[in-house]
């Protein structure tokens, strides 16, 4: 039988908006009592976070701070990763410290996962949250465009190469920040790179978000959740510093009724901290503490079938290369 918190979120799904903005979140936590994150303690456990500098990856990296976990950011600039460690290590709880590396550029990754498998004997969390929309396309040190490099190819070798790691206090955790605006795309492997001539910044975002959710449930199906749980969410409509760069007249707009950082982090830490329900299952896809379709449109249903799913994990397989022993 369908509780009414669970009918009233439903209802609160159903249109999108007011599901993806503050008052969803609002609303949810009010519904189902959450426990509040500061209450879990992630004493011991190793929670690498990229793209941790800013926004959403920031506001995640101060809390895993405060429940006490050893946290490794990974960003691309070094004086921006210095500046985020001297914050973060002024919180006093777990330790802090950086890798500098671009998720875009396959040689920075395979030297951060290096480093980090060097520093440390186990990885609890891998959070791959790295990634922008940017108006202008383009391309890695590799050849590949530069949003499916940082936000697919990236992440899939970065995970690849710290998946022992990650099984040495099974489970250990992959999660992806993905995004709501991936319901509007198909599943595409030969459009998954889009040309020149036909780049749409707003369109390629959404189609390397649609393959981050399908390689999520993929990596389920090849890893035993005894091992590796692997989950995706997206963060509802916050207001961040990628937002009012990328979708200024969106933020213009929809601004009073974005959701704050931690509100978009929220999910993500909650995924990484709970030892109950995120450990029931892998290969889901979560908004707000629950699981959640991830097709909301039939064109995109029909997309995602079987062989396309084989060819995508080739192709981002094939892209990614060489996978070194960490």
């Amino acid at each position: 039988m369908i509780s009414i918190a669970s009918a009233l979120d439903a209802a609160l799904e159903f249109p999108i908006a007011p599901s993806f903005t503050a008052l969803g979140i609002g609303a949810r936590r009010r519904l189902f009592h959450w426990s509040e994150l500061g209450s879990y303690s992630l004493a011991g456990r190793v929670v690498v976070v990229t793209g941790a500098t800013s926004g959403i990856g920031l506001a995640a990296a101060r809390q895993f701070v405060r429940c006490g976990a050893t946290t490794v950011i990974v960003g691309r600039s070094t004086s921006k990763c210095a500046t985020t460690v001297e914050e973060l290590v002024a919180i006093g709880c777990g330790p802090v410290s950086s890798v500098v590396a671009d998720m875009g550029d396959l040689d920075a990754v395979r030297s951060a996962a290096l480093e980090i498998a060097n520093r440390f004997e186990k990885v609890d969390v891998l959070v791959h949250n790295a990634g922008a929309l940017t108006a202008d396309r383009r391309v890695s040190p590799q050849g590949i465009e530069m949003t499916i490099a940082s936000q697919v190819v990236g992440p899939f070798l970065m995970t690849s190469m710290l998946l022992d790691h990650l099984k040495v206090n099974s489970p250990g955790r992959v999660l992806t920040m993905s995004s709501g605006g991936m319901y509007s795309a198909p599943l595409s492997v030969s459009g998954l790179q889009m040309t020149e001539e036909a780049y749409n910044g707003t369109k390629q975002y959404a189609l390397a978000k649609r393959a981050q959710v399908t390689l999520n449930e993929m990596w389920s199906e090849r890893v035993v959740p005894s091992e590796v749980v692997f989950h995706a969410m997206h963060p509802g409509w916050a207001d961040t510093p990628g937002v009012v760069e990328s979708l200024p007249t969106f933020h213009k707009v929809v601004g009073p009724v974005l959701r704050s950082p931690a509100d978009g982090a929220d999910t993500l830490v909650w995924l990484a901290a709970d030892d109950g329900e995120p450990l029931q299952s892998s290969g889901k896809f979560w908004l707000d503490r629950r699981q959640r379709a991830i097709h909301r449109i039939a064109s995109t249903r029909k997309s995602d079938t079987p062989q396309r799913r084989t060819e995508l994990w080739a192709v981002v397989a094939a892209l990614a290369g060489d996978i070194p022993a960490s």
